[in-house]
């Protein structure tokens, strides 16, 4: 086989091949023998007709396509290889000439376009300056954190008062839109937190200084149900008014709702993991930040096909996926949104371009710093994107196996590893000054996911499962 390739622009090249009969013959003899194992002509057994047969009941031009079929991906994989191109997506194929010629020991010829990774200079990562909020846990912090904590093991008492924000009521539901009531309108025996927000718009304000038997009504947009989306006016009877009681904040409570014997211990544990957690943002900050710079440090031509093909996939994942699960179609988001189609566009042209630099520009710093991942990193990363998907990591681990798709979950936890790599040579300070240096992070495993998550919101969108440009 010959082979040669024309670079067409940046980011794409023609591959020309040319494959002489005998090394296209291999094909030809198993095209003949699958049509073998396929058909029947009487007078003859299965799988054991005659070529010349084969030709004359089925015409030779069955044959040559199976085998040039065949040879194809085959010829073009040699040649990508031969000529050390870093091929992205499926190629164009055109040009196939002398397949008629193949039984007359004929050459087969053909050319393959394909999207290739453009060349890439990678700045000095020591240029690169961010600034990330500074660490501080104010004792207002660790109170809010108690105060959550002893919510937890709150008691609930019943009042004979007016409702009052915090206080928990039980409440009976109509709903009344254009007049009636829909079969699925009215609701008794809720139970609701009055501020959570986890019901309908309005009933706060509506609920408030109301005692068991009395009623007020609102009017709402619905959230659910066959009247979903339509403004309705809705009448809410409080039958129940309970109060929350909250444990005093004492060594007994300490004892109760942790592993610590005193209220002050369990104070100062409370001040460490809001530290820690505060620690985490402000690395994922960095991150995030550190991500923006250098992909404005880059200049990186973009392959046409394989641009069009991410917004394309965007697109499709939000019409398909995330807007039905919110029960909107893409002009309900527009709406929601306030933008126009040209905007929604524009928009999704940015972050396809994004996308596909962020995963081109850290795949070349982890090929020049020769970064790779172990199983232990692997098991870890699947794990967090399997509590991330909802699923267990056994169905997570045989969605991402059975889909092939392992490559790409090894692929997000590189490029998180070469993110690190430049956080650490980056300047980082904080708002008061300070440097920061994750370069001696304790929890350098957490810290690498952390960025390999980062990364994977940028190049995947916002998908669960995991996805490639």
């Amino acid at each position: 086989m010959k082979s040669a390739v024309e670079t067409l622009n940046p980011t794409r090249v023609r591959l020309t091949v040319e494959v002489p009969f005998e090394e296209l013959k291999p094909s030809l003899d198993a095209a003949y023998k699958k049509i073998n194992q396929q058909v029947t002509v009487p007078g003859f057994r299965k799988g054991k007709i005659p070529a010349r047969v084969i030709d004359q009941r089925f015409g030779r031009g069955a044959v040559l396509e199976e085998a040039v079929n065949d040879a194809l991906p085959r010829f073009y994989t040699q040649a990508v290889d031969e000529n050390k191109i870093d091929a992205l997506g499926q190629p164009d194929i055109d040009g196939l000439e002398g397949v008629e010629r193949i039984a007359d020991g004929g050459d087969l010829k053909f050319t393959a376009e394909v999207d290739v990774r453009p060349e890439i200079t990678l700045p000095d990562f020591s240029a690169i300056e961010v600034e990330v909020d500074a660490i501080a846990v104010s004792d207002e912090d660790v109170e809010e954190t108690l105060t959550q904590l002893r919510d937890r093991f709150a008691s609930v008492n019943t009042v004979e008062r007016a409702a009052a924000d915090g206080d928990i009521v039980v409440i009976d539901l109509e709903a009344k839109v254009d007049g009636e009531v829909p079969d699925d309108g009215t609701a008794t025996g809720i139970t609701y937190a009055i501020g959570s927000g986890q019901l309908l718009d309005g009933i706060d304000e509506a609920v408030i200084g109301l005692e068991a038997g009395a009623t007020a009504t609102f009017t709402t947009e619905l959230k659910g149900g066959s009247a979903e989306g339509k403004e309705s006016e809705v009448t809410v009877t409080v039958t129940t008014v309970q109060e929350k009681e909250l444990p005093a904040l004492d060594d007994d409570f300490a004892q109760l709702a942790s592993e610590f014997d005193t209220l002050d211990e369990l104070k100062d544990d409370s001040r460490k993991r809001l530290v820690r957690m505060k620690e985490f943002d402000q690395a994922t900050q960095a991150q995030e930040k550190v991500l923006d710079k250098l992909m404005e440090l880059v200049e990186m031509p973009y392959p046409e096909k394989l641009l069009a093909d991410e917004i394309n996939t965007r697109k499709h994942n939000l019409e398909h996926h995330q807007l039905p699960q919110m029960g909107m179609d893409l002009d309900a988001y527009l709406k929601v949104q306030e933008k126009s189609a040209e905007e929604f566009e524009a928009e999704l042209l940015a972050q396809a371009q994004k996308g596909i630099k962020t995963q081109f520009v850290l795949d070349a710093i982890a090929a020049k710093e020769e970064l790779a991942v172990n199983q232990e990193e692997l098991t870890e990363h699947l794990l967090r994107r399997a509590a991330g998907s909802g699923m267990t990591p056994d169905q997570f681990a045989q969605q991402v196996v059975e889909g092939g798709q392992v490559p790409l979950l090894v692929g997000e936890v590189v490029r998180g590893k070469a993110l690190a790599v430049v956080v650490e040579a980056a300047k980082v300070t904080d708002t008061e000054g300070n440097p920061v240096d994750f370069e001696d992070d304790e929890d350098e495993e957490g810290t690498v996911e952390a960025a390999a998550e980062t990364v994977a919101e940028v190049v995947e969108g916002d998908e669960a499962a995991p996805t490639e440009a």
